[in-house]
């Protein structure tokens, strides 16, 4: 269903270029606009791409390129911080049982291959675009306004912007915000240190203060990360302020009574150690309002612990994408693209939040159970997966 319709893509991380890209194939015109004044594929750290995730940019036969910038993950190991395996979940058989295999990829080379595809399909972007104001335009269409005077009109928009998304604000200004989990995560990449484990699987580690993770590709670069508990939720200028060598103290003590190997990865981490509050954003009475759209993390964050932040974001652009190639009343797609997304993705982000409360837990008696019943909930956990990891989008079939 071909139509003139022209879409105003606000955010140009992951969400926003495969939105792009679902609308192209769904013969709607579409640009994106970036606040960022150049991308930053340096900035952030890595992601596990779930399966769910994978099967989507099938549809966009972008998945070869993720087997060449990222690596598979073999599973996921769990260890108490003594260092005693609690529990294991392998993913060998992920491909058989799902259509495809996670993929662990740094987000900015993530990013890079899908803003990439979008110029090569030539999908204008345009940056230095921070959004400052939204009004009616002509034919009931949008336009958006810019901090530096300019304007943008299309039919309709969407809000790719992230956790603390403008659009959201602009369109719900009495909305929820995002609420502080309690949580600092940090992340990087270094060198594997001497008889680190190689197993291929996640290694993730319940330390006596903090939680730590870490994979190493064959290569013997290591992907880590680590969440350390802080209840009172600090400014982005607070955590600036702190210099690197003051935060790897921090991370250094936070980790001091875990296995050694931790250490060892923090001190082996070239560059500065990036920091950032973990958020995630309670349930919204409605995602879409007039001829805006939120999808991703503007719609629906969650925090990290589900794995599944990037891939909701990118299942919201297919279904959203595939509403509005069926439809030519654009609010009947908004309203069909909630009834098909609402209670799936906000199950997921209340499993998130219960994961990241056991990850901070301090008190001897807790951490006793925890240590426990870990295998049960492991098991029950991995069954409740399935249906989550298994989800396709159907491009082909109609939604209405």
């Amino acid at each position: 269903m071909r139509t003139t319709r022209k879409a105003l893509i606000i955010g140009c991380g992951i969400a926003g270029p495969v939105m792009a890209l679902f609308l192209q194939e769904a013969g709607i015109e579409s640009e994106i606009y970036e606040a960022q004044t150049a991308p930053r594929d340096e900035a952030g750290a890595f992601l596990n791409l779930a399966p769910n995730g994978v099967n989507i940019l099938k549809t966009l036969e972008l998945d070869q390129w993720l087997s060449v910038a990222g690596f598979h993950s073999a599973g996921m190991d769990f260890f108490n911080g003594r260092g005693k395996l609690l529990a294991q979940l392998e993913s060998e058989d992920e491909e058989e049982r799902f259509g495809s295999r996670n993929v662990v990829i740094k987000r900015g080379q993530l990013q890079r291959i899908l803003r990439d595809e979008a110029v090569r399909r030539n999908i204008p972007i345009h940056w230095g675009k921070k959004i400052t104001g939204l009004q009616p335009g002509g034919f009931q269409g949008i336009v958006a306004k810019f901090e530096d005077g300019s304007e943008a009109a299309g039919t309709f928009l969407v809000g790719c912007d992230g956790i603390h998304s403008r659009t959201r604000q602009l369109i719900f200004p009495r909305a929820p915000q995002p609420v502080y989990t309690g949580l600092i995560d940090c992340g990087g990449f270094a060198q594997c240190p001497p008889g680190l484990s190689t197993s291929g699987a996640m290694q993730m580690i319940f330390g006596r203060k903090a939680f730590f993770g870490y994979i190493p590709k064959s290569d013997g670069e290591v992907y880590w990360f680590s969440n350390i508990p802080r209840p009172a939720e600090p400014t982005r200028q607070e955590l600036n302020a702190l210099s690197d060598h003051d935060w790897r103290q921090q991370l250094l003590h936070h980790h001091a009574t875990d296995p050694a190997f931790i250490a060892e990865i923090i001190q082996a981490t070239p560059g500065e150690i990036g920091k950032w509050p973990v958020y995630d954003l309670p349930s919204l009475p409605s995602w879409h309002k007039g001829p805006v759209c939120l999808i991703g993390d503007a719609a629906h964050a969650t925090s990290p612990h589900s794995g599944q932040g990037a891939s909701l974001a990118l299942e919201d652009a297919a279904v959203l994408a595939r509403c509005l190639r069926d439809s030519l009343d654009t609010e009947t797609a908004f309203a069909t693209f909630v009834q098909l997304r609402k209670e799936r993705v906000e199950k997921i982000v209340r499993q998130a939040r219960r994961t990241g409360n056991s990850k901070a837990l301090s008190n001897p008696v807790a951490i006793w159970l925890r240590d426990r019943l870990l295998p049960f909930f492991i098991r029950m956990g991995a069954k409740s997966a399935e249906p989550v990891l298994a989800y396709k989008v159907n491009w082909e079939r109609q939604t209405a």
